[in-house]
């Protein structure tokens, strides 16, 4: 496999997806190819993830890896969950977002949250391959660090006192849900 189209519009997305695929393999963005966005319209992160990599899978004939995923926050019922992009986009950013959660955890004792990822590989006309990727962490009180993208500086995963917006960009990638994830694609499909 000497090219791969990577499923998102999502500029850290496409960095981190890249940075953990084989240097070997040339990374195409659908933005360069001038490919739209599909809308989400699963109800769970794997069927977004599938439905990004059957539609991306339209266009070209390069294999396609897509990644759906968000945080789930207990004491907001899970939410933002497969949301997370929309309520950035409703909020005008992440950072007004997170000011959002921030501000509805404010009286909550239960600050447990789960961030997960769903990727999904697909060769053209064959089956796709779906895995799970999950990091169990807790929300903190205010969001520390400008690393990572998205939610980074508002989760502090489990057995650690920062942030992922506080980490460097290698020990974020190195332990985050989307490496858990591809750890077992990877497993599946070997060539990544």
């Amino acid at each position: 496999m000497k090219k791969i189209l990577i499923g998102t519009h999502n500029k850290g997305k496409f960095k981190e997806i890249s940075y953990l695929l084989s240097k070997k393999i040339k990374k195409v963005s659908p933005i360069k190819l001038k490919i739209k966005s599909p809308k989400e319209t699963g109800k769970t992160f794997s069927t977004n993830a599938q439905l990004k990599a059957k539609y991306f899978s339209k266009f070209t004939k390069l294999p396609v890896i897509s990644d759906d995923s968000g945080l789930c926050i207990k004491a907001l019922g899970k939410k933002p969950g497969i949301y997370s992009a929309r309520w950035a986009k409703e909020h005008g950013s992440f950072s007004n977002a997170m000011k959002f959660i921030l501000k509805k955890m404010k009286k909550k004792k239960n600050r447990s949250a789960i961030f997960v990822c769903c990727l999904c590989f697909k060769y053209p006309e064959r089956k796709m391959v779906t895995v799970t990727g999950k990091i169990k962490g807790s929300i903190s009180y205010k969001m520390f660090g400008t690393r990572g993208f998205g939610y980074d500086p508002i989760f502090i995963p489990q057995k650690k006192s920062i942030t992922f917006g506080q980490m460097s960009k290698f020990k974020k990638i190195s332990m985050d849900h989307r490496y858990i994830a591809f750890r077992k694609l990877k497993k599946k499909i070997k060539i990544l």
